[in-house]
């Protein structure tokens, strides 16, 4: 029987996993798809062996506490590979710990097909040779990357439309016309993205309320917010008197139509606000411990958020670690809402983003099919 492990290890691999599910059972369908993921896979038919909400965490300290779990599912997946006779690897972002798996699984002769390439520009440039000996194809979804690592040895690059462009293309042909500069001033929708993370909530949720709070002596101000289903409510409640519209993360899109900025957590949803026009204010709050190891042993010095670094330039202000705080918050937003100047370069600059990440009519999925069946035949 024709099986394909999938390892999608966070929310944001299970959405890219999405963007091609249904093309790469298309062009395989007697093929069972079985690994990692969470609910919405397993909707698709994905039989998960173990839950993305078990398997996935932040920052090097939780990293760290999650070692010995890590390396027990690494060798039952790579038991189960054995025991299925498992050809074919897809192995989305994530990339510590694929990385890893990708070695295993190409000494047994498996295809390892690595979907969304890890950022070795930033850090870890090695990873490009590493990559080149273990990995039959690799799928690479920002624009400048496929030219990066083809110019480091990897042959087998393939650039692809952002799962982003592709989850919501749909979506953007009806996107509503963007606020002019005098009815923004008239009501300003913010939207608060605090994470999909309840420590990321936890940390970030008090200080997007309190610069709303600030904003509304001087703005006529609207706030609604995107709550990720496995947040702890209790970080939310306190809050909902401050909140206008709430909705669920399946709702993402319909908020984003809504919102004229947002305030957003770092992460693939500053991309998803790029792409709908929102103008953006970026945050990140990490522990003491994940700092220190980032400023003492990583030599990047780039940005952080997706938008900022598909565009190669500072379209969203980064707010990072004790700079995050309701007063800065509440400076960099007024920027945008007081100054029409500063308003529209924004807007102009985040209509490119589509171009940018949509890539080819490259299909992701029927390419893997095809890999699948291929591999079968040998």
């Amino acid at each position: 029987m024709k099986n394909c492990l999938i390892i999608a290890g966070e929310k944001s691999g299970e959405e890219h996993a999405l963007s091609f599910l249904k093309s790469l059972k298309d062009s395989s369908p007697d093929c069972n798809f079985w690994g990692v993921g969470g609910d919405e896979l397993q909707k698709e038919g994905v039989e998960l062996i173990y839950h993305l909400r078990d398997f996935s965490s932040w920052g090097v300290s939780e990293v760290i506490g999650k070692i010995p779990f890590y390396f027990n599912a690494l060798k039952n997946i790579e038991s189960l590979v054995e025991e299925r006779n498992c050809k074919v690897a897809i192995l989305i972002d994530f990339q510590d710990f694929n990385l890893r798996l990708a070695k295993r699984l190409k000494n047994k002769g498996v295809n390892v097909l690595y979907y969304v390439a890890p950022q070795a520009w930033a850090w870890k440039a090695y990873r490009a040779e590493v990559l080149e000996k273990t990995v039959h194809s690799l799928f690479t979804i920002i624009p400048f990357e496929k030219k990066w690592f083809e110019d480091r040895g990897v042959t087998r690059v393939k650039s692809v439309s952002h799962p982003l462009w592709l989850n919501y293309k749909e979506d953007l042909k009806t996107l509503p016309e963007t606020k002019t500069f005098e009815d923004l001033n008239k009501c300003t929708n913010v939207l608060l993205l605090p994470g999909s993370r309840s420590f990321e909530v936890k940390s970030l949720l008090p200080d997007f309320i309190e610069s709303i709070k600030s904003l509304r002596n001087n703005h006529n101000i609207k706030v609604g917010l995107v709550a990720s289903g496995n947040i702890n409510k209790d970080f939310i409640n306190p809050y909902k008197n401050e909140i206008d519209c709430i909705w669920d993360n399946e709702e993402l899109s319909s908020a984003l139509q809504w919102a004229d900025c947002s305030l957003a957590a770092s992460g693939t949803v500053t991309l998803a606000t790029a792409l709908f026009n929102v103008p953006t204010i970026v945050a990140y709050k990490g522990s003491l411990l994940n700092e220190f190891i980032f400023k003492t042993f990583l030599s990047y010095d780039g940005f952080i958020s997706l938008a900022n670094i598909v565009h190669e330039e500072e379209v969203f202000p980064e707010l990072l670690q004790e700079r995050v705080s309701p007063f800065n918050l509440v400076k960099e937003l007024s920027n945008i809402i007081d100054n029409e100047e500063v308003y529209s370069n924004k807007i102009s600059t985040l209509k490119k983003t589509t171009a940018l990440i949509s890539g080819g009519e490259f299909d992701a999925g029927l390419y893997m099919g095809k890999v699948i069946e291929d591999s079968y035949c040998e």
